[in-house]
Parts: C-alpha cells; structure tokens; sequence
C-alpha cells in the first residue's frame, strides 16, 4: 500500500543531486567546503525590479529536510544512489550557513540573493528546493508588489487559490502579503501565517435562492450588515437596491465582478451616495492585473480583489534564478573562487556580499557587488553611509534564524518591503517596459 503520510521535503529535488553527492563521496571531494550563490542575470522583460520572497518558507523547511526510513528505502528500491550514499542520506543535516537578502527586499539583475556555504555534499542536496521556493514566491511578490502599487493605498486582497496547485495557493497568498495584499481568500494561509483571510458569497449562493432579495437577506441575517453583497448575478442597479433593502444605508461593501468596472463603479458610487450609504465600500474583482488596476484609479473603487494574474506572477511565473557554485576548497585545503564560462550563461566566481548606494534622500542609485579575496568579503562592512548593506543572517552552523519564519518573518518581511521599495528612484515604479530601476556595479576589495 502506498504510504500517504507528509513527505520530508528531501525529495523536493532532482535524481542529479544525489547521484552528484555518490560520485563526490566515492572520489574524496563531498566534503570540500564550497560557497553557492543565488541570483537571476536578468529580470523579466519589462520588469524595473524583483522582490524577494519565500526565504521564510525555505528556512522553515530546512529544519525538515530529512532522509527518513520512506525516503531511503524507496531510494534503495529505485538504485538511485549505492549503499554509500544511503548511509551519508541517513545522517544527514544542513550544517552550513546562510545569509542572504532580508525577505522583501528589491532584487536586481545579478543581485545575489542568498549566498549558502557548507560541504558540496550538504549544500548541492539543497539546490533544488531553494529554487523551486524563491523562483515561485518572488515571481508572485514581484507581480503583487506592481499591483500594490498601481492601487495607491488602496487594499488589494488575494483570491487566486482556485488557479493554483493547492500548495502553490498558500504560498502565493504568503508571498502577495510580504509584498502589500491586504489579505487572502486561503484559510490554510492564514492558519499558517497569521494572515487576514476575506470572503462571503459567490453568485452561486444568489442563485441558491428564489430571488436575489431573499439571497441578501439571508446572508445579512447570517453575516451582519458590515458584509459584502455581490450585486452583479442580475441586474446591477436593481442588485444595488436590493443590497440596501436588506442591509440599509450602513452596508459594509458591495462587490462588482463583471462588465465595465470603471463604468460601473461611478455608477454604483452614485447610487449609493444618492441612498445615504456613502459608507458603503466597492470592491471589483474580474480578472484583474496590475494593468487593470492603474486603469481604474480614478473611479471610485475601494479595494482589489485579485486571482489568476498574481498567482501566476502576472506573466513571469517564474524569476529565473539560479544556484551556481562560486567558490570551493581546493585539493590544497584553500577556498578558490570558480566560475562557468559558458556562452549566456556565465557566472562571476568568488564570494559575494551587497549593498545598495543610496542618494541623499535616501533613493537608491546602484546596486552594488562587492568581490574580492574571500577573507576580505567575508568581513566586509561598509563605512560608506550611502552604502546600505544588504545580506543578513538566516542560518549560522546549522541553526536557523527565528525571526524570519511564521507570521512574525511574514510580517517583518512585510515592513522590509515596504521601506525597500520607497528606496525606488522616481518613476521606477512606472508600468511601462523599462530596465532595472537601478544599474548593478562591483566593488573589488583589495584593488
């Protein structure tokens, strides 16, 4: 019988990163300290900056990633691996560290957004997991943030989970929360994470009922009058009416989610502003992107409700990051910088740390690299004051950094973003295709 127990995230992974570790274990060199670096050479096209999210999920599944009895044995049953390699997978614990972009933060173009340092052995078994998570939630937190941005102030809430793997939904409505959503639709997320979820009817309890006025009724009965009644099933303006004879004048909201949004929100606003209820809130739905919602920044809407597009990163569903090895103990015991050459795809070897050069109102000029001999870079603090280091602690021999898992990481990632993206120079956070809001340039130490 198959065993439906939660799996260890130990095979989150691909078949390559075990059979890398057997051969390293068999020729001496598994245990060779080496440095990894995540980063993405360019961001998707039209896009001025990305923000970095799931660094939280990533460290709160590092403390699970186990190779327990149902792992190994299906392993053994699979060859995937020898006898050798099973025993190392059965001991086998992240002893490394981490340090790396404090969630929400901006990202750039070579941006290096976590760098991870341990054995070869320890730290390629990771490559895969770290990617999966940080490509899937800063593609969704980039999206989300243009959406938070484009609403200027107002509330934009998720509800994409029925577009999305039912994993995929909590992560993306963790991920919209770190860059600016209000709240989500997904229950789990807020079990979770200590979200805000929203939600009341869909048409289908409307057409539940014999009429729409014995709907709105039902539902302001069961809900109080503060609830949102969605008044497009039918009619809108006969919908709208029938809202304010259930609930009166102190009706919560109204939802629209069909038709011309803008059109109907004046139209809407009108009405309930000539019935008295002037503070009555309405939210639109319907497909709506970051581009929807610039549009609608003058009507008089109140908040967001946003799915498929910012589940899906709204056309970049992904960040193209990457996890390449920069640096690694050599044969003679000494950490050398390393770095593939190949056409497009290049890297820049050595150790890495960052920081961003900021302006005398605090607005963000460079994106800056600092390389150099690794003992230099390793030590690194800027006493520059337009310099503003950007690598903090996640995991320190093994030990993961509290402060950034659970509802408290979620909510201090939530801060960081916002400080981050105000750190935008004008006009960055424009729609219009552009390049990165800032240029990257390297600091070499030691020159």
């Amino acid at each position: 019988m198959t065993d439906h127990r939660p799996a260890s995230p130990a095979l989150l992974t691909d078949r390559y990163e075990l059979t890398m570790v057997q051969a390293a274990l068999a020729d001496g060199t598994a245990r060779r300290r080496c440095v990894f670096e995540v980063f993405t050479r360019r961001l998707p096209p039209g896009r001025r900056y990305g923000v970095v999210a799931g660094t939280g999920r990533l460290l709160e599944a590092l403390e699970h990633v186990r190779f327990d009895t149902r792992e190994l044995d299906w392993l053994a049953d699979e060859r995937v691996v020898d006898d050798a390699t099973l025993s190392f997978l059965a001991d086998y614990r992240f002893t490394g560290s981490m340090v790396g972009y404090a969630e929400g933060e901006m990202f750039f173009p070579s941006s290096p957004v976590l760098v991870v340092e341990g054995t070869f052995a320890e730290a390629v078994l990771l490559e895969t997991l770290v990617l999966s998570i940080l490509n899937y939630d800063s593609a969704v937190a980039s999206a989300a943030s243009r959406m938070t941005s484009a609403a200027i102030g107002r509330p934009c809430l998720e509800m994409g989970s029925r577009r999305a793997h039912e994993e995929a939904a909590v992560a993306a409505a963790r991920a919209a929360v770190v860059a600016g959503f209000a709240g989500t639709s997904n229950l789990e997320a807020g079990r979770r994470y200590g979200l805000a979820t929203i939600g009341t009817a869909a048409h289908a309890f409307t057409l539940l009922h014999d009429d729409e006025p014995s709907a709105f009724a039902s539902q302001v009965a069961s809900l109080g009058i503060g609830t949102t009644l969605l008044v497009d099933t039918y009619d809108v303006r006969r919908g709208v009416e029938n809202a304010l004879a259930a609930a009166g004048t102190d009706l919560g909201a109204v939802r629209l989610d069909s038709g011309d949004l803008a059109v109907l929100a004046h139209e809407v606003r009108a009405q309930l502003d000539e019935a008295g209820a002037r503070r009555t809130a309405i939210t639109v739905t319907s497909d709506l992107d970051e581009y929807a919602i610039a549009a609608l920044a003058a009507a008089p809407v109140d908040s967001y409700g946003v799915g498929t597009s910012v589940v899906t990163g709204s056309g970049a569903p992904t960040c193209g990051m990457v996890y390449k090895l920069v640096a690694r103990e050599g044969s003679d015991g000494v950490l050398a910088p390393v770095a593939k050459a190949a056409r497009g795809k290049a890297s820049v070897g050595g150790r890495k740390a960052a920081a961003r050069r900021l302006d005398s109102e605090d607005r963000a000029l460079e994106e800056v690299l600092v390389a150099g001999p690794d003992e230099l870079v390793r030590g690194w603090s800027s006493a520059d004051a337009s310099l503003r280091g950007l690598h903090v602690p996640l995991v320190t021999d093994g030990d993961v950094d509290t402060r950034w898992i659970g509802a408290d990481g979620v909510r201090r990632a939530a801060e960081r973003h916002r400080t981050s993206r105000d750190e935008l120079p004008r006009g960055a956070r424009r729609l219009s295709a552009d390049e990165a809001a800032v240029p990257t340039v390297t600091l070499r130490l030691g020159d």
